[in-house]
């Protein structure tokens, strides 16, 4: 991923220093915007930047010989992440210079985990799985586009 980033930035940087820097700010800002609706949308879709699916939940062992539900209906499987990928948590910063987007507060913890598949502990005092790796934020072909088109709109309304 860093490789990707730093040829964008090669790639824009000599275009994006010709600009003033109230509109570098305004399109670093509309970038940022952009990149964190379609990181959300894609988190919502439960798809990787390579368009694979997340891997899913591990089926929760039932207790003591016990189902896990005795009641009529089913089990609603919500998806992944739904708070996560809320604009409370995934943050944007935007100025001049750069844009950053990522998680804040204490689930940074929690996305570093599933972004790179660590091991944790399920509950304190419990026993540790190594989670799945889902990508939660990264590039899609469709984003590199966007971020392309939106930085030649920007400088070609500057001209």
């Amino acid at each position: 991923m860093m490789d990707e980033l730093g040829a964008l930035e090669k790639w824009a940087g000599g275009m994006l220093a010709q600009l003033s820097p109230a509109a570098r700010r305004t399109a670093m800002r509309d970038v940022a915007r952009e990149l964190r609706r379609s990181q959300q949308a894609r988190i919502a879709s439960q798809r990787n930047p390579d368009e694979s699916a997340y891997e899913p939940r591990k089926a929760r062992a039932a207790k003591r010989g016990k189902k896990l539900r005795e009641k009529k209906g089913r089990i609603k499987r919500a998806a992944m992440f739904a708070k996560l990928r809320t604009g409370r948590f995934l943050k944007i910063e935007a100025d001049a210079s750069g844009l950053a987007i990522g998680f804040a507060g204490r689930v940074a913890r929690l996305a570093r985990i599933h972004q790179f598949g660590e091991t944790e502990r399920v509950a304190p005092g419990g026993p540790e799985y190594r989670y799945p790796a889902r990508v939660l934020l990264g590039f899609t072909d469709t984003d590199r586009e966007m971020i392309r088109d939106r930085l030649l709109r920007h400088l070609t309304q500057s001209a």
